[in-house]
């Protein structure tokens, strides 16, 4: 009796399965792009916030002057964070389609270990995401008793 993960490593990619990681690969380079457009807008953002904020404070004196500082920091942080997963959706898209055209296991093998990782970067920024919000609210209920 083989081994389940001997017959794995003869698995073998039909022209449908082919068809689809060719389309799959195209979308994610497709969103690769967009994320690195939004990312560059963070980034421009973040680059004019501070002069923004000057003039706004000029005409709302209220307005904290630390909170041109604050926003621009923020943007530069999301930017550095949203980077990762967008970088690793890139080069899942350009190695399949390396993959598929040189017949290259390993080339394939790459791009499913960089889909992997743009997952597991997902994965546990949700995690965090939702811990952050379950803290907030047990702070926002606690506070309010």
């Amino acid at each position: 009796m083989q081994n389940p993960i001997t017959q794995l490593e003869q698995l073998t990619v039909s022209s449908a399965s082919k068809n689809f990681l060719t389309e799959t690969a195209k979308w994610a380079k497709f969103l690769a792009i967009i994320g690195f457009f939004f990312i560059g807008c963070l980034l421009v953002l973040a680059i004019f916030t501070t002069t923004i904020f000057e003039y706004a404070i000029k005409i709302q004196p209220e307005i904290p002057k630390v909170l041109g500082l604050v926003v621009m920091i923020t943007c530069v942080l999301f930017a550095f964070i949203y980077f990762f997963p967008v970088y690793y959706l890139l080069q899942f898209s350009n190695q399949m389609k390396k993959a598929l055209t040189t017949k290259n296991d390993e080339t394939l093998a790459k791009a499913f270990e960089m889909l992997k990782s743009h997952y597991k970067f997902i994965g546990v920024f949700t995690i965090i995401t939702i811990s952050l919000y379950i803290l907030f609210f047990i702070v926002a209920m606690t506070g309010a008793l």
